[in-house]
């Protein structure tokens, strides 16, 4: 069984977000699949699986199993290509936790048409500033995530959160944001989910279905590019298209392996 690590959300390898992608054979158990990505040890390990009509396709942290992955699912449509599993002329169709989701090629890009996830009001936990190390300018929370503005990107790329008290609250991740001061990009953001084995997401196409959303309606924009200013960092090209939101990636397979513990 064939698995592979791809670099989602960059045309650079070591950079973007890796994924595990696994292409199974058959059905496996739920324990396997989790065990599988606790191995490898990613935010996210994604599991393929033929059908009439597509994929089936899953996500696990290596912690839980997830509703909703962007980078994963870009990387799933990336290796379904380059290894001959669909032509390079075909969509890729997943069914999923989150129903169908859609990839397509797209002028050098990966073409993702998901589901928006659009930002509602909400009380902010108490003492969120303080467990961020930022002032809270704007709170809001999504179906997963809760989304925090706060006052520049200077301030994002300096956030040292608490994990241990971000870890606690109820919710899969924290999204912080700001509006961009480096040329080129709307916004930026990152990412935290300690909750769910990841303390810190390099980019998150997920919170892009909120994120474009609640920067649409601030910027006047439908169309939008924004940086997720990780260390490892990453592009996501975000466009709105009412209730859903086409994320754009390149991806780099970095690592192909044979899966021996079947």
């Amino acid at each position: 069984m064939k698995i592979y690590q791809v670099d989602a959300f960059t045309d650079k390898p070591f950079t973007g977000n890796p994924a595990g992608v696994c292409v199974l054979p058959g059905p496996k158990e739920d324990i396997w699949m989790q065990n599988v990505a606790r191995e490898m040890n990613l935010s996210e390990t994604a599991f393929l699986l033929k059908q009439a009509d597509g994929f089936g396709l899953r996500w696990f942290t290596p912690a839980v199993e997830v509703e909703l992955c962007g980078h994963a699912t870009l990387a799933s449509a990336h290796i379904l290509w380059q290894a001959g599993l669909l032509a390079g002329h075909e969509p890729a169709r997943f069914h999923t936790l989150s129903g169908l989701l859609t990839a397509a090629h797209s002028q050098g890009d990966i073409e993702l048409d998901f589901p928006a996830t659009p930002d509602a009001p909400a009380d902010a936990p108490a003492g969120l500033g303080e467990i961020l190390g930022a002032k809270v300018m704007n709170f809001r929370s999504s179906r997963f995530d809760h989304l925090v503005e706060v006052e520049s990107e200077e301030t994002v790329r300096g956030l040292c959160p608490d994990f241990t008290r971000l870890k606690a609250l109820p919710v899969r991740g924290i999204m912080v944001t700001s509006r961009a001061s480096t040329p080129g990009f709307d916004f930026v953001s990152r990412f935290f989910g300690p909750a769910v084995g990841i303390d810190e997401d390099p980019v998150t196409g997920s919170a892009h279905c909120c994120l474009g959303p609640y920067w649409s309606k601030r910027l006047g924009k439908t169309e939008m590019t924004a940086y997720q200013a990780s260390a490892r960092g990453g592009v996501v090209g975000v466009a709105v298209m009412g209730d859903r939101v086409r994320l754009r990636g390149r991806a780099v397979t970095v690592l192909k392996a044979e899966l021996l513990a079947e």
